[in-house]
């Protein structure tokens, strides 16, 4: 029991950072920051699942593993008699909203934490530093799941604008058994598998492994395209706005509006990647706090912008699709629109299938080099000095899945695995606040504990709308770690590492 609960020393982990030859370069401010968290959070789910979310799901059968957990919990069984899940509709806007007040509780937690462990690693490294070797495990592996399967989800999403973009400027359709999965999202076409969605994720494999540096300033120009396709969606179809397609403005009630909560939370994944950076920062006491929290409200500004136009464009229940955006603008006519939309959605989900395929195969790098994953996973490559063996392993994990299910699959699965590792973090600062009240802190979280607690709540609340069969899945991932952790990595660990750190 002892050996699971074992931390790592934070001054030692300090320390080892500013070892010569293992610093990195302090460059990052507060509009870099900004930036960074705005480019990792931007990418597909404002152009994907915003749909999804708004129309919901229509199911042929409905089963008691389709109702989300907040059905169970007002309507009991007779929840599973139900057909479909309830959309936002027209309130996804206030889906965005409830969805930012949770992440803003939770983006505290993550300032306070990186400020004091103002190293790479994240929420892997605070679990270390404050809960221990098994939840260190258990946050590492479910952040193996939320990479990966966010980047299933942006892969298809990738696929379908790419589609669309062929069909609107060169007429040109791929058969439909290598554009489309096996299981589809209901009232989508079948096909054999989805190829683009493969392909791209290999490319970007690719180049990953032949070793790619972002600078700040390319971080920035990409973001600026990305903003400016979004804004140029609202303000151009805006005049396309039907006001009738806002009534009912709640078609299913809080119970759609949580439900819609829980799918779009999906698009605020990767604003936790501001934390990642805080051994880049120049001040990461003052600036990290401002970058996580800018990030916020700049994406939630846009999102609600963007949840606003298209139910007032689009009758919210033709939006369940993995195009909503292009495919709305397809109906109105607006192919040029559709273009320029089309092109900056592609650059958004590009960027972030780089960073989070970066960012997956840094996560398997680091639990090798501490010795809980296998050590071939942290073999550097002779030439390019990049983990090439996890880099082309995370990108098969990512690309085969991508090709075979749908897009909702993967944008639960990866919500339910962050809103996991924010309640994790959460906790963290609360224990850290009883273990070391005296340590300093540049950022404190106010009223603590009852902020964090808060951050707790919310989170849980919204992995509740969320179906039984996502947290069956969850679960079962959990367990599967579990075992790889008892019966391989327990054992395999190296223990003269660990007490050295």
């Amino acid at each position: 029991m002892n050996r699971l609960f074992r931390t790592k020393s934070i001054d030692a982990l300090i320390a080892a950072s500013e070892e010569p030859g293992h610093r990195l370069k302090k460059t990052l401010g507060p509009w870099s920051l900004t930036a960074l968290g705005i480019g990792a959070v931007i990418g597909s789910g404002i152009f994907t699942v915003t749909g999804t979310a708004a129309a919901g799901k229509t199911l042929a059968v409905r089963s008691i593993l389709d109702a989300t957990v907040f059905d169970l919990l007002v309507h009991g069984v007779s929840a599973g008699s139900k057909m479909g899940r309830p959309g936002a509709g027209p309130a996804i806007t206030l889906s965005f909203l409830l969805v930012a007040v949770a992440c803003a509780f939770a983006g505290l937690c993550y300032a306070e934490l990186a400020s004091m462990i103002p190293i790479a690693g994240s929420a892997y490294t605070y679990a270390y530093a404050v809960l221990g070797e098994i939840f260190a495990w258990i946050i590492g592996w479910d952040l193996i799941l939320e990479y990966a399967v966010s980047n299933m989800s942006v892969a298809v999403g990738f696929s379908a604008y790419l589609q669309d973009l062929f069909d609107n400027v060169f007429g040109f359709h791929l058969p439909a058994q290598l554009a489309y999965p096996p299981f589809p999202v209901a009232g989508s076409p079948a096909g054999w598998f989805n190829l683009p969605a493969l392909l791209i994720t290999m490319g970007v494999t690719w180049i990953l492994v032949r070793g790619v540096k972002e600078s700040a300033n390319a971080n920035t120009t990409m973001v600026a395209i990305k903003l400016i396709a979004i804004l140029v969606f609202c303000i151009g179809a805006s005049r396309a706005v039907n006001t009738a397609n806002w009534h009912p403005f709640f078609p299913h009630g809080f119970p759609g509006v949580l439900t819609g909560a829980s799918i779009i939370f999906f698009s605020y994944i990767g604003f936790d990647s501001v934390s990642t950076a805080a051994e880049e920062c120049k001040k990461p006491q003052r600036d990290l706090p401002i970058g996580i929290i800018a990030t916020l409200v700049v994406c939630t500004v846009l999102y609600a912008l963007v949840a606003l136009v298209l139910t007032g464009i689009m009758p919210w229940q033709k939006l369940g699709t993995d195009s909503p955006v292009a495919d709305a603008l397809k109906a109105l006519g607006m192919n040029r629109l559709r273009i320029v939309v089309t092109a900056g959605a592609l650059m958004g989900m590009m960027s972030s299938l780089l960073v989070y395929q970066y960012g997956q195969a840094r996560i398997w790098f680091a639990m090798s080099r501490d010795g809980l994953l296998p050590r071939f996973f942290s073999i550097v490559h002779a030439k390019f000095k990049t983990p090439h063996v996890s880099t082309w392993i995370a990108g098969f994990v990512v690309g085969l899945p991508a090709g075979i299910w749908d897009i909702d699959t993967f944008a639960e699965l990866s919500n339910i695995g962050t809103l996991f590792a924010f309640v994790l973090v959460s906790v963290a600062v609360i224990v850290l606040r009883k273990k070391q009240p005296d340590r300093p802190r540049g950022f404190r979280v106010p009223l603590v504990p009852f902020l964090p607690l808060i951050s707790i709540v919310s989170c849980v609340v919204l992995m509740a709308g969320l179906p039984l069969l996502t947290w069956l899945r969850f679960f079962a991932w959990l367990i599967i770690g579990l075992a790889i952790y008892f019966l391989y990595s327990r054992k395999k660990i190296d223990l003269a590492w660990i007490h050295g750190a």
